[in-house]
């Protein structure tokens, strides 16, 4: 004669299978978010000499350390802005047209190819001997090479180009979520396109908008590879990746480096809180009317 089940041992004791699906997400993410970040944390307090916040000290007393993080902003801040903006409209004229699928594919084209890719793409395209270059010199624009690549713009085209249509499927699926019955109303009771706008579709799409600046925001930040081959690594393009990574593989300081990215997720949480909290100012409804 068999004894009780395991699910009936497990209710005795007041385990339900809820819980137990719950208990492996939570070990993974034990093991794959809190243990590192626990780690990254003692690692960083746990420098060669001095101490425990000499990591820090260094970082931030040492002028051309610490000036990564502007560097770091002054990219990813124009480009999330930008990549919303290019977003939004964009994705209000696609949720019109039939062809969605089609086109939805051919923006998200660059997110297939990797940012090393493009980058080397564009080292191709824009740089001295590139097509651009020598098209403008061909048709009598310039008369010598305009230089687009190892400085600010070759990292900003890059970090568009790839960031873009992470933003723009983001959009979308905010945008074609929203109740079109509730467009028809403005527009029934006298409300022009741009009152429709602003008035109906940006405070829903606020919240959604919030999340994805965010989103991006993180992408671009950790903005590595295009710096190092568009960019000036020694210059103006120099990231606080960038910073990370010297302090850890070429000086083998694995704690300063660590020190650093942990400094570097601290801004980005800061910027992230920021963006959220501004999000409260705007529509807080029960389904933001969304579709269904």
């Amino acid at each position: 004669m068999s004894g009780p089940s395991l699910r009936t041992r497990l209710a005795a004791r007041g385990i339900d299978g809820t819980t137990l699906l719950v208990l492996p997400g939570v070990a993974v993410m034990a093991a794959l978010f809190v243990y590192p970040f626990l780690y990254g944390i003692v690692d960083s307090i746990t420098p060669r000499e001095g101490a425990w916040y000499a990591n820090y000290a260094r970082f931030f007393s040492d002028r051309f350390q610490y000036g990564t993080i502007a560097a770091t902003l002054w990219l990813a801040l124009p480009v999330t802005i930008l990549n919303l903006a290019l977003a939004v409209p964009i994705a209000f004229r696609v949720r019109l047209m039939s062809r969605q699928r089609l086109l939805t594919t051919i923006l998200v084209l660059p997110v297939t190819l990797g940012t090393v890719f493009v980058a080397d793409g564009l080292l191709t395209f824009l740089g001295p001997q590139g097509w651009f270059n020598r098209s403008l010199i061909l048709f009598g624009i310039l008369e010598s090479p305009v230089k687009l690549t190892n400085n600010y713009w070759g990292v900003f085209a890059s970090l568009l180009i790839t960031g873009f249509p992470f933003a723009f499927l983001l959009t979308l699926s905010y945008v074609t979520g929203i109740d079109p019955a509730i467009e028809q109303a403005a527009a029934t009771l006298g409300a022009s396109p741009r009152q429709r706008f602003v008035r109906v579709f940006l405070p829903l799409l606020v919240p959604g908008l919030a999340v994805t600046f965010c989103l991006a925001f993180v992408q671009a930040f950790a903005v590595f590879p295009s710096a190092v081959l568009l960019g000036a690594p020694a210059g103006a393009t120099r990231v606080i990746s960038i910073a990370a990574y010297q302090a850890a593989f070429e000086q083998y300081d694995h704690s300063m480096g660590t020190a650093i990215a942990i400094v570097m997720g601290v801004v980005e949480l800061l910027i992230v809180v920021a963006v959220l909290g501004l999000r409260s100012l705007f529509y807080r409804g029960p389904a933001g009317g969304t579709k269904g």
